[in-house]
């Protein structure tokens, strides 16, 4: 049974940092490319960060610079460092295991996290 556990969330003031942690289990998580995407109610849930089993990273242009995402194999762990946070990136918080298709990414598994909230106040 796959199981995605994100965590790390909170209230934090625009500028400021936080990090996430997704933990998992149920799946091959060597083998698996890791994506991180955030949603807000009304909204499609919206692509943050991937990184493949390779190590490579991928973001959305606009979030260069300020996302890094990295993975941890022996705790199959997947992490999601923000800095200097906006109150743009006010959402919930989501990771799951992606595959790429049609120049996109899109979630191996239908089953979500609880997600993790994240609040940047100006």
């Amino acid at each position: 049974q796959v199981m995605l556990v994100e965590s790390g969330g909170g209230l934090v003031q625009a500028g400021k940092s936080l990090t996430l942690a997704c933990a998992t289990s149920g799946f091959t998580f060597g083998l698996s490319n890791m994506a991180w995407h955030r949603q807000v109610p009304g909204n499609q849930r919206e692509w943050v960060a991937t990184i493949q089993n390779t190590g490579f990273r991928s973001y959305p242009e606009y979030l260069k610079g300020r996302f890094t995402i990295d993975r941890d194999n022996g705790r199959q762990q997947v992490f999601l460092f923000m800095n200097n946070l906006e109150p743009d990136d006010t959402a919930t918080y989501y990771c799951n295991a992606v595959r790429w298709s049609a120049s996109r990414w899109f979630p191996v598994y239908d089953t979500w996290g609880q997600g993790t909230q994240v609040t940047v106040s100006s």
